[in-house]
């Protein structure tokens, strides 16, 4: 195991696994509506209306991606793919992005149920650049994601 490869499972461990396990899959559920709304409220206020389109169909085609990787622990085959193809379409506009973010959180949140129901699911599913990460540290992942891209959406 390489310095890089340790430093980087380190910092899973610490950003990560340790506070999404600090949080039981119910709590998760709460989080991500509160977020999500947060983040379709921020949307709806923004100063650049295109600018905003752009960073929420991004944090959109992030959550459709890890969704597909929470799918792996209820039994979908795992694959190793990126991001892009889960994407909404580039020339929507805002309301549309928002639409597509709303539906994607919502699918999250019913993943987590699914999760919640589940027995015996596999410890983790891997991420490209993080590695293995369990089910809670996969919502953590993609609250921070969400959370830290809509910050460069600028309100009114």
């Amino acid at each position: 195991m390489g310095l890089k490869h340790t430093i980087m499972q380190g910092a899973v461990k610490i950003l990560l696994e340790r506070p999404g396990n600090a949080k039981r899959l119910d709590e998760w559920q709460t989080v991500l509506a509160a977020a999500g709304a947060a983040l379709d409220q921020r949307a709806g206020a923004a100063k650049h209306p295109v600018h905003a389109g752009n960073v929420l169909r991004h944090i959109t085609g992030i959550e459709r991606w890890g969704q597909r990787r929470l799918q792996v622990f209820l039994g979908s085959p795992a694959i190793t793919d990126e991001y892009d193809g889960y994407c909404p379409g580039a020339d929507l506009t805002l309301d549309e992005q928002r639409t597509c973010f709303h539906q994607a959180r919502a699918d999250t949140l019913s993943l987590v149920a699914a999760l919640k129901a589940a027995d015996n699911l596999p410890p983790t599913v891997s991420h490209n650049d993080f590695g293995p990460l369990s089910p809670r540290g996969w919502l953590r992942y993609l609250d921070m994601h969400a959370n830290l891209e809509s910050k460069k959406i600028a309100s009114r």
